[in-house]
């Protein structure tokens, strides 16, 4: 029998966290913690009971929410689900997935659950690996937790190219627009969340349909929660993604813009004041004003056809050197500035 440290599972964190998956079942269990799990239901009746059913006993209650469904998921669920911890709610009208996961954190948090994590009602997410996904949040080590696909290279090599180029492009600007410089894998919609936490996030303004994830880590990052990746195996059945990457690529990109500037002003300047702040403020001033001197004298020189000085070139090269430089100052601020105290526990202290 292979132990904790076997070199092979060293070499495969997925499958060291497989060997761990009892010690967090009995760890919930000494731990009385109340585990709830959201299912976003839209077009997933062909694979949803079989979800129901593969959730481990350990979690006290199922959430199933029917996101004005056209199948009539929940009706379906309800007529066929013989699992007493399902609980069948419903949305008036289609809210995306975001909103849908929304209303079971809601209902979640109104029952007294302590964890809540989300599942997708299409069987891509492996409900075995529900404990390894709440373990860190279970040690005191993480207020939300999320699957990463990406850490295994057998798996990363098995993967289309375009599903990997797509994935580190994304991953990019979630890290500049969310502030967690160390995560990948933003689209991964297998996430757990302390209710406490949940408590504390602005519900109404999350992001309802496919940007839900992305924008959840922006407002995490807002609240300081500490957010872990943990290890996953990707799964690819027979079902479809609604998701079109040209119908949603100048939307998403907006989004990110508007939450990198969201995220800097509420945490430099509005939340504090710091060197970093002053940093990022005279590096952009030097590195726009000198560019844009670059350009008037590029078009000067064009225009007339007398060679721009060697004084000017000089000044616009060292006003674009210095603003680059305050900003990889910035930068490693930034990076360095990752929550690292779990805002769980401090709100467990202060009652």
């Amino acid at each position: 029998m292979k132990h904790a440290g076997d070199p092979m599972l060293r070499a495969n964190p997925v499958a060291a966290r497989r060997l761990a998956e009892p010690a967090v079942e009995e760890r919930m269990q000494a731990a009385a913690m109340r585990v709830a799990v959201v299912i976003p239901s839209f077009r997933v009746r062909q694979h949803i009971l079989e979800v129901i059913d593969g959730i481990p006993a350990a979690v006290e209650r199922i959430y199933v929410v029917d996101d004005a469904c056209p199948e009539q998921s929940g009706d379906w669920v309800e007529a066929n689900c013989r699992d007493t911890r399902a609980v069948v709610l419903r949305n008036a009208v289609n809210l995306g997935v975001g909103g849908a996961v929304m209303a079971g954190y809601a209902r979640a948090v109104e029952d007294g659950m302590d964890v809540i994590v989300k599942m997708d009602g299409d069987g891509q997410m492996d409900a075995a690996a529900l404990p390894q996904l709440i373990g860190p949040i279970l040690r005191g080590e993480a207020d939300y937790t999320k699957g990463n696909r990406f850490y295994d290279l057998d798996q990363i090599g098995r993967m289309p190219v375009a599903r990997i180029l797509g994935n580190a492009v994304l991953s990019f600007m979630t890290k500049i627009s969310s502030g967690y410089w160390d995560l990948f894998d933003p689209t991964n919609g297998y996430t757990a969340i302390h209710a406490r936490v949940a408590q504390r996030l602005p519900l109404e303004k999350v992001s309802q349909r496919y940007f839900f994830e992305t924008d959840m880590l922006f407002r995490l990052n807002i609240i300081r929660a500490v957010v872990a990746d943990v290890p996953m195996e990707a799964r690819y059945g027979s079902e479809t993604s609604n998701l079109r990457i040209s119908r949603v690529l100048f939307d998403f990109s907006f989004k990110h813009v508007r939450n990198t500037g969201k995220r800097l002003f509420y945490n430099y300047f509005l939340r504090d004041l710091s060197l970093a702040s002053i940093e990022l403020l005279l590096g952009l001033l030097f590195l726009v004003v000198g560019t844009a001197m670059g350009v008037a004298f590029w078009a000067q020189s064009s225009a007339t056809g007398v060679t721009t000085s060697a004084g000017s070139v000089m000044l616009v090269a060292l006003q674009v050197i210095v603003g680059i430089q305050l900003l990889l100052g910035f930068l490693a601020y930034d990076i360095a500035a990752v929550p690292r105290r779990t805002l769980h526990r401090l709100l467990s202290r202060n009652g």
